[in-house]
């Protein structure tokens, strides 16, 4: 099928540009665990870091997975941090710390908690924070948590520290998607946004690719070749349950998501070349939006849903274009990229300021940003074969998969590309990455 696959990328000129043929999960919802957890390596950071010091949690032990660990662990991986504790000792979550002897030791926050055991399988989870250079308690949390649950409550207060030190919203709680590729078979999972608590949801035997989450985060719309074409899907996670979005003659792929959930935007090749449709997200209304002689396709709604960008070849070379996301005809195209001669892979922003893509300059495919208020843009990555650049929720970085020793992997990097990650499954090829939105 892979033959299919890069027929298919051919026709459409964008060889590169596999990401293009939208595609993720079938039909099996959830199911359980996977065994496979996904190393973390974290290969640069901002200029400052945070000081902070998290102390293991009190009584800790009793809990099948660690909350220091998994806080601590989120909390590196921001680019914001530095934990000045990481040993196992605990502190107490009752009364005022002394504030001076925590400055002392060189920290501006402290993070202290305790766990408590509720019932068989049931924990309360206590955790408190101070801005010790103020010398003032910021409050904390209190979780009800069952064991399964432990890694969501971790993120949860990683996600508060955050807010309450930072003043913006962390990613913790959110989560991923990718296609792990084994052998000849294919695996979508969903995953913690730090790769791990991974859950299969699909095995195939055919590539999956593209996948594009809806904006409340239970649903993913993705390309399937298992019927031996490209059909779009979507995928109600909690469920299982999906309905075939688009299964036109040709090439169905590339969907993406409206801000309000309720539409699409996808390519097409039914009436010959591959031109951008809008369709409704229960799979009716179907209607063009381009009519083109050309290539149009990789659709990708603005923040605020007026616009829809695109990859088109109108030009020659493909470049990213925008249109009103009523169609080409309501007021033309405006080409967006000019800097770089071959361009693909277009990804807005969540709050609509920057544009990510990917660029061939020199025969290495590279990650870009592109901020769209001045048309500066820069390359976020020194990568060779960079693909399927994806936004956090906050805006703060950008999730995409590359090559590492050989291998593809996933990694990460903050759009001022400052901090960069490295996400590895050891033995996989690791792709098609999409990293969902907030869940409230």
């Amino acid at each position: 099928m892979l033959q299919v696959a890069k027929r298919i990328a051919q026709k459409h000129i964008f060889s590169f540009a596999v990401t293009a043929f939208a595609v993720l999960m079938s039909v099996m919802g959830l199911t359980t665990p996977a065994l496979a957890q996904m190393n973390i390596e974290i290969t640069g950071v901002g200029q400052s870091l945070y000081p902070i010091a998290v102390m293991r949690f009190k009584d800790e032990n009793k809990l099948p997975t660690s909350i220091t660990d998994i806080i601590r662990q989120d909390l590196a991986r921001s680019g914001y941090f530095k934990n000045t504790e990481n040993g196992n000792a605990s502190e107490s979550d009752e009364g005022t710390p002394n504030y001076k002897s925590w400055a002392a030791r060189g920290a501006d926050a402290l993070v202290v908690g305790s766990v408590v055991q509720t019932g068989a399988g049931q924990f309360e989870i206590h955790y408190k924070l101070f801005d010790v250079r103020k010398s003032l308690s910021l409050g904390g949390l209190n979780l009800n948590s069952s064991a399964d649950n432990l890694r969501a409550a971790a993120h949860k207060i990683a996600d508060d520290i955050i807010f309450k030190l930072l003043g913006e919203r962390g990613i913790f709680s959110t989560r991923l998607s990718y296609v792990i590729k084994e052998g000849k078979r294919y695996r979508l999972v969903i995953s913690d946004a730090d790769g791990q608590n991974i859950r299969n949801a699909m095995n195939s035997s055919e590539p999956i690719i593209s996948p594009s989450w809806s904006p409340d985060g239970k649903k993913v719309a993705y390309v399937s070749f298992e019927d031996r074409k490209p059909v779009i899907y979507v995928h109600e996670l909690a469920t299982g349950r999906r309905i075939s979005l688009s299964n036109q003659k040709g090439n169905n792929s590339a969907p993406a998501w409206s801000p309000d959930g309720k539409k699409l935007a996808i390519s097409l090749s039914k009436d010959g070349n591959t031109q951008i449709y809008g369709i409704n997200a229960d799979g009716t209304g179907l209607h063009r939006l381009t009519r083109g002689y050309t290539i149009d396709t990789e659709p990708q709604y603005s923040a605020d849903g007026r616009y829809i960008y695109f990859t088109s070849d109108r030009g020659g070379n493909p470049q990213i274009y925008r249109m009103s996301a009523e169609g080409e005809q309501a007021e033309g195209a405006k080409r967006i990229t000019y800097k770089q001669g071959f361009v693909t892979s277009p990804r807005i922003s969540p709050d609509g300021k920057y544009l990510a893509y990917i660029a061939n300059v020199g025969g290495a495919f590279r990650l870009y940003i592109l901020n769209l208020a001045t048309g500066d843009s820069q390359a976020l990555t020194d990568g060779t074969s960079d693909e399927s650049p994806s936004f956090a929720a906050n805006g703060r970085y950008v999730l995409y998969s590359t090559k590492v020793g050989g291998k593809r992997v996933l990694a990460a990097v903050s759009v001022d590309g400052n901090s960069k990650q490295v996400l590895s499954i050891p033995g996989s090829d690791v792709r098609q990455p999409s990293w969902g939105p907030f869940m409230d």
